[in-house]
């Protein structure tokens, strides 16, 4: 499934190429999303999703496959699975930027997707719907951020740990906990709206239409006794 997109950021080309590549900081942006650790060059987190009272849990991981700092275009490896056992996404997502002025930079956003579980139920359709705005509340809260913070990320405590007692070469271990608050799941329902009711009241009729077919049943088969 090829999803595309567009998103305006209120900095130059060359300020939101620095943001954009800057998984750590962007992370808390995405709806849903929390990152929670970096392995190298890879970077692991989870995405909740909520739909009605259920809960689910997506991990994954994901890494740049090329970076074009030239070009300003790059590409991201990401997939992860269903904590609960019920479904597999991957994708590949490559990014170009535009300049649009000196204070202005379009960025555009090809995905590819691929869904396995319940979740690819919805069909294409309503997963173009509401990745169209997560991508718009996503823009919004990294806007909001840029606001806040400045284009510039806020200086990193550069305080090293010790080396471990078992490391003798005196590097420093490779994985990095990310340590923040959980993040709230994304209510599908909030965001899908219209979509996923489309899919869900074909669903409902004929849960209807069955009820009263056996509503019937029953009441014939109580006047026969």
């Amino acid at each position: 499934m090829d999803l595309n997109h567009s998103i305006t950021v209120n900095q130059s080309i060359a300020e939101t190429w620095k943001i954009l590549t800057d998984l750590e900081r962007i992370a808390p942006c995405l709806p849903g999303a929390q990152l929670q650790e970096v392995d190298g060059d890879v970077y692991k987190g989870v995405v909740k999703i909520k739909v009605g009272p259920i809960v689910a849990q997506f991990k994954g991981e994901a890494q740049f496959a090329e970076r074009d700092d030239t070009n300003y275009k790059a590409t991201l490896k990401a997939s992860g699975r269903d904590t609960g056992g019920k479904g597999n996404a991957s994708a590949t997502i490559t990014a170009q930027l535009t300049a649009l002025s000196d204070t202005s930079t379009e960025c555009n956003v090809v995905t590819d997707l691929a869904i396995t579980g319940k979740v690819a139920q919805f069909g294409r359709g309503a997963m173009a719907d509401i990745s169209e705005k997560l991508i718009a509340q996503f823009a919004d809260n990294l806007n909001t951020l840029i606001d806040t913070e400045g284009a510039t990320a806020p200086a990193a405590d550069t305080t090293a740990p010790a080396p471990s007692a078992t490391d003798n070469s005196g590097e420093l271990p490779k994985v990095r906990k990310i340590e923040g608050p959980a993040a709230e799941p994304l209510n599908l329902q909030d965001v899908a709206g219209g979509a996923m009711m489309k899919r869900i009241l074909p669903l409902l009729a004929g849960l209807a239409a069955l009820g009263l077919f056996l509503k019937r049943i029953v009441s014939r088969r109580r006047k026969k006794a």
